[in-house]
């Protein structure tokens, strides 16, 4: 008796890797476009869940795990109902249950590709808590990091961005994330699905921006430079999402010890901020205006270093207007993040 293809046997070794952690009972929602991606990841996890519940009915006992789904319909194309449908159809018939299917409006900044991500994590999120899912499976492979790293790198990101998308973060897990886009589509292949085809992931000129690096770039980069740059490029994501982890901890520990030092008001002390390394002094500020109201990616570098010159070239400036209606003043000694200027207290 033969086993499964190389491809599937890989996609379901990544998921069982990635819910082995998870206790017993625990519902696990698959988020399926019906793409070949998700629809791999999406088989891989009915087969896993369905194996080891099949093995506790022998023996008796809770199931370890339930496998659900969630097709998010985002509604920006014809038919997209449609597509939706057939994707949970598909979902069912895995054995996934339960399969939800969820339409959202697509309208925040941005732009339409950051409005539709936005849209689907917080709809993917809300199925989660409904639902008592433990976790939600992505079915993120290793191009897909690659093509994140060089849009970041396009906008001149620093190294969190360039460290692309983490194995987990809050609910969310990629189990595909060392898996090539080739290994999910011969896993469909191989399984007999039929994965949708999105039209906006052609090669055409005048497409999204991730499609045209997907089928215009990342090939004229491997014909170039050879067939490993997309390893490269994800396991330098992996190498600065280290060091970014790092300097972020850092960066916690010197807001922390900078708002201690000092009168008890608000703020961080100046002179603790501006003895810090730059690249940690930075990182902190970038924290800081995060945390005080600044808007998620909003914050640029240009914000950041005129920050941090209130604090390395201070010369009685007035305040640093940041996004969200922020401003940063230097006062009495101490940086202040605030929703309007306070009155001038030139040191």
């Amino acid at each position: 008796m033969t086993g499964p293809s190389a491809a599937v046997a890989a996609v379901r070794l990544a998921v069982s890797r990635e819910l082995a952690d998870l206790p017993a009972g625990s519902l696990v929602l698959v988020a399926c476009s019906g793409g070949a991606d998700s629809l791999a990841l999406a088989a891989g996890t009915a087969f896993v869940v369905g194996r080891a519940a099949r093995h506790v009915d022998e023996a008796g006992g809770v199931p370890p795990l339930r496998a659900g789904a969630v097709v998010v319909d985002h509604g920006l194309q014809d038919g997209s109902a449609t597509v939706a449908t057939r994707a949970a159809e598909q979902c069912r018939r895995l054995g996934l249950d339960p399969v939800l299917v969820v339409p959202v409006t697509v309208d925040g900044p941005g732009g339409p590709e950051a409005a539709a991500r936005d849209a689907r994590y917080a709809a993917l999120e809300e199925a989660a808590r409904r639902t008592g899912a433990a976790a939600v499976l992505l079915g993120h492979t290793l191009d897909d990091q690659a093509e994140t790293v060089l849009l970041a790198l396009a906008r001149g990101s620093g190294a969190r961005s360039l460290a692309g998308m983490p194995t987990r973060r809050g609910p969310f897990r990629r189990p595909l994330l060392q898996l090539r886009r080739a290994d999910t589509a011969a896993a469909c292949t191989a399984q007999r699905l039929l994965p949708w085809q999105d039209p906006t992931n052609a090669a055409a000129p005048d497409g999204p921006r991730r499609s045209r690096v997907r089928h215009q770039l990342l090939p004229a980069a491997e014909r170039v430079l050879g067939p490993g740059v997309v390893p490269a490029l994800a396991r330098t994501a992996e190498q600065l999402r280290e060091q970014a982890d790092a300097v972020d901890e850092l960066a916690d520990r010197l807001l922390a010890e900078a708002a201690s030092r000092g009168v008890p008001t608000a703020g961080w002390d100046a002179e603790t901020l501006a003895a810090a390394v730059p690249g940690v002094r930075r990182a902190a500020l970038h924290a800081a205006a995060l945390r005080t109201g600044c808007p998620p990616g909003s914050v640029t570098r240009l914000h950041v270093l005129a920050l941090d010159a209130l604090l390395v070239d201070w010369h009685g400036q007035g305040p640093v207007h940041l996004p969200g209606g922020m401003v940063g003043v230097r006062e009495c000694g101490r940086l202040v993040l605030t929703e309007s200027p306070s009155p001038s207290r030139q040191e």
